[in-house]
């Protein structure tokens, strides 16, 4: 989809896929600048050309591609957002049109063959696009109404058992996001019950239905004290709170400014609707 060209100023979008560059696009929008998006194939929302000033796709792997549709619309500053389901890459007949491209094979070999870690992941990409003229900027810059606040963002407040256990966890989490091992743990009565690595939120809250049958632990998550916003900012959304109550959690604490809330309203809507406190640390 594209919109006539005006001298509003264009803000560059490379989108996977969820809510989250919707948000970002509409945001983007409200400061009065244009959006021009990169949608990655197989990944984004439908709806998302709807939301944008200008609108292509280009494959997860065409890094080269991204960098020639950015100056042919003249981006200079971009944001990066969205998932990437690397399992629908490799979905049958959908592996040709997501083969890498020389750019971003030249990248491989000389900086991801035995690190590809996310930070170094998104490093790479951004220096790449950097050396091509496109500046990527911190992917909260235009949704910060959706970020964690501090507090208790809800009607429901922690116990006074809760509240130990906060204070109990919070360094212990910290100090496991700054080691980069996950983003999130799981605690009752000072007592860790899981901690987040490769498998993921949703898996470790799972984890928690057969660790912590009683029910009533408190899940923590944050990003780590360097963690680079641009890109792989931690995110919850109405489906982490409902799979919370139905694993047994009672409290949802977030790093304040440091976790989008997707759909932040109604995220705390729910959570007082779920029975679950929900507090900005």
């Amino acid at each position: 989809m594209t919109k006539p060209a005006n001298s509003l100023p264009t803000i560059g979008l490379i989108a996977g896929s969820g809510l989250l560059p919707i948000l970002v696009a509409d945001g983007i929008r409200a400061t009065g600048a244009r959006v021009a998006c990169i949608g990655l194939r197989d990944q984004h929302d439908p709806s998302l050309p709807d939301h944008c000033d200008e609108f292509t796709r280009a494959g997860v792997l065409q890094l080269g591609k991204w960098i020639r549709i950015m100056r042919r619309w003249g981006i200079h500053d971009a944001v990066m957002v969205g998932r990437v389901a690397k399992a629908r890459m490799y979905e049958p007949l959908r592996l040709l049109r997501q083969l890498p491209d020389l750019r971003v094979a030249l990248l491989y070999y000389r900086r991801l063959r035995f690190d590809r870690r996310s930070h170094v992941l998104l490093g790479a990409v951004a220096d790449e696009l950097k050396r091509s003229g496109v500046h990527l900027i911190d992917s909260t810059s235009f949704i910060t109404d959706q970020l964690a606040s501090a507090g208790v963002m809800g009607r429901i407040a922690p116990t006074a058992s809760q509240r130990r256990d906060l204070d109990f966890a919070w360094p212990i989490l910290q100090q496991v996001a700054n080691l980069g091992v996950g983003q999130a743990i799981a605690v009752r009565e000072c007592d860790v019950i899981a901690v987040e690595a490769m498998e993921g939120t949703d898996a470790m809250i799972d984890r928690c239905t057969t660790l912590c049958r009683t029910g009533g632990w408190t899940l923590l998550k944050t990003a780590h004290e360097t963690h680079d916003m641009r890109a792989d900012v931690p995110t919850i959304g109405i489906p982490t709170l409902e799979r919370m109550k139905r694993a047994g959690g009672s409290v949802l604490a977030l790093g304040v400014g440091r976790v989008i809330m997707l759909e932040k309203p109604k995220v705390i809507e729910a959570a007082d609707r779920l029975g679950i406190a929900l507090v900005g640390v």
